[in-house]
């Protein structure tokens, strides 16, 4: 069975995988062999555990810094580190939400996101909009889960977002 780290670091890794579009084929051609596609679904399901000269050559690999690949350190005070916003239910939520409806805008301009179905805030965002409402973090985070505009609040981010399988995973590797 694999530890919760490397899981956290396999999830990371597959995310990346498929945002480049490639398959577990498509990094073993690339890679010319170096990283077979059993040793890389492996990394990603967590049954095999990175050591550090390997995960920097993989993150160098993917062009990413090695600090994406690593799980952050969980919250002490137990609330969630990012936190998934429906977009139709809050602009439907009314002229309550206003401060969040002009930070979800604003995000979304920065990274230039308009899928228009949900975005993700961190927990530091949602620290901010409290004291915008002038209420506790925690009431913060009721009231989101309380209107629907929330939808991650019962579980982990990772198990809240199902993502489907992908052509690039159909490579005889679960």
């Amino acid at each position: 069975m694999s530890d919760p780290v490397s899981r956290d670091v396999g999830r990371r890794l597959r995310a990346i995988r498929r945002q480049q579009g490639l398959s577990l084929d498509d990094v073993e051609e690339r890679s010319g062999g170096k990283w077979s596609s059993s040793a890389i679904g492996a990394y990603e399901r967590g049954y095999r555990t990175l050591t550090v000269e390997r995960l920097r050559s993989l993150a160098d690999f993917y062009g990413v810094p090695i600090s994406v690949l690593l799980a952050p350190a969980p919250k002490r005070d137990g609330n969630p580190e990012k936190v998934v916003i429906d977009l139709v239910a809050l602009e439907q939520a009314g002229a309550d939400f206003e401060p969040l409806q002009r930070l979800a805008h604003s995000i979304q301009m920065q990274r230039g996101d308009f899928n228009g179905k949900i975005l993700t805030i961190r927990g530091a965002d949602v620290s901010n909009l409290s004291l915008l409402y002038g209420i506790t973090e925690e009431e913060m985070l009721e009231k989101l889960g309380a209107s629907g505009v929330a939808l991650n609040l019962d579980d982990s981010l990772e198990d809240s977002i199902e993502e489907p399988a992908t052509e690039a995973d159909t490579d005889g590797s679960p």
